[in-house]
């Protein structure tokens, strides 16, 4: 079950609102939360039922190790070290089979020219989004930084499902406190009209926006057997607004949906196309991921208080990890490490006092930043190639017919310039109108704070949530359920 699908958004939803709340007048507080777990576990099952066993199993084994961990009295400090070792090997594991371990098979094959059979085993949806929360789980529990002890509260902290399916990765102590709140068990109605709102605008970045660019995107990295520079250009350019209204679309819809519950998610997404550098990219970008990796590797390897050799080794390793978390397969680790090396760039820059204009340092981070996702989002190596060589070859300059009359004898003019994508000169002025919204646009944070509740406000939502509505015959999933 989609966000972006009729049943979700005319069935699920309101009936789980309902029902909840009318659990939470009665003051069944117990069999309320029982209920919203019941209703997450629901839709995670929706895709493929005979993964629910996994999602519990999974809870269960966490829920009574950080229980475990949290018993300071009865547990010496070494044994919960390996207590806490033995349960992140197990979680890493279990992440690990499902997710990496036809890759392993088929570049041991590639390496040894040898024959195994693939497993083809299907990634269970969410596994990488919940075991990296109960991980957090764990080492929180063995700082002493968790409380709740109760296995509803805990399944609810695990399952809920607006953050379930692709994050954020959330803290315990971020969730649990609002759920216990008795503020939070009564219906808000400027949280229901803001929530709404939010997912309004979600659904709209979704469904109008990144799934119309996702057309020329599958057109260029799949199909097209060749590209000229400026299909190519426009093939990674659409990518790269895909991915940001995909998945800042998930986020607000996420958000909106939390606050219909009186749950405010922390901040995932800040305009990550506005950083004038690769490190405030990623304080922007999947910010709880970014939060992750910093706490939980980054920090824990010696982070930036060691040497600097030190340090610029604790980025790549940090960003390769964080490559192949993202997917099984050599792109996504060139991806992390090109980000590593982005980083370990900027910082020596840095340190030797450079400064660039604001202008400039947007422009190199935005092209590092739209160069990097085509070998995120290329299938293979080859396609990755096909798109950057036409990106940078003056030799496949293709113009409309129109502009003839400038006579570049490097150029050809043609009618089906963008034919290789089925696109047309359309597709500038969507390119355009992209940018103008990435970087003048507010989020969903500013909303949050800023927003006035009036007449404007609510004829805005109604035309983002009729347009979206017109659109959700040709529902795709987001592009971060694949990771």
């Amino acid at each position: 079950m989609l966000f972006n699908s009729y049943e979700f958004i005319f069935m699920f939803l309101p009936i789980v609102f309902m029902v909840y709340f009318f659990l939470l007048s009665k003051r069944l507080v117990t069999m309320a939360k029982g209920f919203l777990v019941f209703a997450s576990l629901f839709f995670y099952s929706w895709w493929n039922v005979l993964y629910l066993p996994l999602i519990l199993s999974s809870m269960l084994f966490n829920y009574l190790i950080g229980t475990s961990l949290n018993k300071e009295s009865e547990q010496k400090k070494v044994s919960k070290k390996q207590l806490l070792t033995f349960s992140i090997v197990s979680n890493i594991a279990l992440l690990g089979y499902f997710k990496y371990t036809d890759f392993f098979l088929s570049s041991f094959n590639g390496v040894f020219n040898a024959n195994i059979p693939l497993l083809h085993i299907t990634l269970p949806l969410a596994i990488s989004f919940f075991t990296f929360q109960q991980i957090a789980y764990l080492v929180d529990s063995y700082r002493g930084e968790t409380k709740e002890y109760d296995f509803l509260n805990y399944a609810l902290f695990v399952t809920f499902f607006p953050q379930l399916i692709a994050g954020p990765i959330v803290h315990h102590k971020e969730m649990m406190p609002q759920f216990a709140s008795k503020w939070n068990l009564v219906k808000n109605y400027k949280n229901i009209a803001l929530g709404i709102f939010i997912f309004s605008i979600g659904l709209f970045k979704k469904v109008v926006i990144a799934d119309t660019f996702a057309v020329f995107v599958t057109n260029g990295f799949d199909n097209a057997q060749t590209l000229n520079l400026i299909e190519a250009w426009v093939t990674s350019l659409s990518y790269t607004f895909q991915l940001y209204f995909d998945f800042s679309g998930y986020v607000d819809m996420a958000i909106g949906i939390a606050l219909l519950f009186n749950i405010k998610l922390p901040i995932n997404f800040n305009s990550p196309y506005k950083a004038l550098d690769i490190q405030d990219f990623w304080r922007r970008w999947h910010i709880t991921l970014s939060r992750f990796l910093r706490d939980y590797i980054y920090i824990p390897l010696g982070g930036s208080r060691v040497s600097s050799f030190r340090t610029y080794n604790n980025l790549m390793i940090t960003f390769i990890l964080g490559g192949i978390w993202h997917g099984a397969g050599w792109t996504f680790i060139f991806w992390g490490f090109l980000h590593g090396l982005a980083l370990v760039i900027h910082r020596a820059w840095k340190s030797l006092g450079f400064n660039i204009p604001n202008v400039f340092a947007w422009f190199i981070t935005f092209n590092f930043i739209n160069i990097s996702w085509v070998f995120f989002r290329a299938k293979e190596w080859d396609d990755a190639i096909k798109v950057l060589f036409a990106m940078f070859s003056l030799e496949h300059i293709v113009l409309p017919k129109e502009l003839e009359f400038l006579g570049l004898e490097f150029v050809r003019y043609s009618n089906v310039w963008l034919s290789n994508i089925f696109a047309d000169k359309y597709i500038l002025v969507q390119l355009a109108v992209a940018f103008l919204i990435i970087l003048s646009s507010k989020n969903s944070i500013n909303f949050q704070k800023t927003l006035k509740l009036d007449k404007i406000s609510l004829l805005f939502c109604i035309f983002l949530l009729i347009t979206s509505f017109l659109h959700l015959s040709g529902v795709h999933e987001f592009l971060y359920f694949n990771f």
